[in-house]
């Protein structure tokens, strides 16, 4: 990989000709396991080993980390291999114990970032630390969380941080573990345009055959770096198995990865293009899957008609939302004609679908 945007704050630093990479076990489950895959990775592009050491799991009894043990054997990475080390912490108590054992970077997860009082309990906890802090966006698409989250951070006084988008929980059922929600991402770089972004495509996918795809997006919007989870034998992983990979795939992933070299004409320009692009593709991918939700929501309103035996058609209902949507496409900047158009290619769809219901 070749990196195209230029490196800020801590990332600065480390003048790196890539993009950052986070990358280890979900969970450090053995000592001999832990090192076994920092051997395997000490050699490659990866910048921090990561390895979960507490573990928040949604329900009692499954595997929920080491502890504190974990954190020698991170030591013991660092001293056999000089990589870096990182970690999630969750309290007071795993601030204090990281820090003890010389953790470079600690993230906090998406659990913790949902409670504000988590967060301050964390902040006053790291104080002026100038160890790495990257905070995870919360579990539900609240930005004004992830963005309380760092602000906390700050105003305690931690002088390196940055984010980690892991994707949104949602109720419906998508290919995705966690949705995206990539304009999410994308505000949040608004907001806070000199704080690094890392991508987390392990929890986005939940499947790790979807992870380069993620990868490649999250790069085209001009992350700062990605954190993959990777395992020697991710079949048998005590977590997650079904999204790490193995170091092998890791570096065939950033091997084919396309990143904008700052050597190409007129760089600036194509670097500002093909992330514009990249957002209008996030939108567009939006639209059908929206369009694809309505259109089910008239397949129900199709089999309603079907039972009552009423006509598909409904001129006032049509009216209605046509007047409605006029003036709101007007609010946003979009003419009459085009919201005509839109609407009417949509209500036909409508109108297909709910036939095709009621003639089964």
């Amino acid at each position: 990989m070749e990196n195209s945007k230029q490196m800020r704050t801590w990332l600065d630093d480390m003048k790196l000709d890539h993009p950052l990479v986070i990358a280890g076990p979900c969970s450090a489950e053995t000592e001999e396991q832990v090192l076994k895959i920092a051997h395997q990775l000490k050699d490659t592009d990866v910048n921090y080993y990561r390895a979960g050491i507490w573990k928040p799991r949604t329900r009692p009894g499954m595997f929920e980390g080491v502890g504190a043990l974990g954190l020698k054997w991170l030591q013991k990475v660092k001293a056999e291999t000089g990589m870096k080390t990182c970690t999630e912490v969750a309290n007071a108590a795993h601030v204090k114990l990281a820090l003890e054992h010389d953790v470079d970077l600690l993230w906090i997860g998406a659990r913790s970032t949902v409670s504000p009082f988590i967060m301050q309990e964390i902040a006053d906890a790291l104080g002026e630390t100038d160890k790495i802090v990257l905070v995870k966006n919360p579990v539900n698409p609240d930005l004004a969380l992830w963005l309380g989250g760092i602000e906390r951070l700050k105003t305690a006084g931690v002088k390196n941080l940055g984010a980690i988008h892991r994707g949104f929980s949602t109720y419906e059922k998508t290919k995705y573990r966690n949705i995206p929600e990539w304009q999410l991402a994308i505000e949040f770089q608004n907001r806070f345009p000199d704080l690094p972004l890392i991508n987390d495509p392990s929890h986005i996918t939940g499947n790790r055959e979807m992870i380069f795809d993620v990868c490649q997006t999250a790069l085209d919007l001009n992350f700062d770096g990605l954190m993959i989870e990777t395992h020697f034998d991710p079949e048998n992983a005590w977590s997650d198995a079904a999204q790490q990979v193995t170091p092998e795939k890791l570096v065939q992933i950033m091997r084919d990865l396309k990143i904008r070299k700052e050597s190409d004409p007129e760089a600036e320009y194509n670097s500002d293009l093909s992330n514009l692009r990249a957002q209008i593709d996030v939108v567009d991918t939006q639209l059908i899957e929206m369009l694809g939700k309505r259109m089910k929501i008239s397949d129900g309103i199709g089999a309603l008609k079907k039972q009552k035996n009423v006509a598909v058609l409904q001129s006032n209902r049509w009216n209605q939302i046509l007047g409605a949507m006029i003036l709101e496409g007007e609010s946003k900047g979009l003419s009459e004609e085009f919201v005509l158009k839109m609407f009417k290619a949509i209500h036909q769809e409508s109108i297909n679908h709910q036939e095709k219901v009621i003639n089964s």
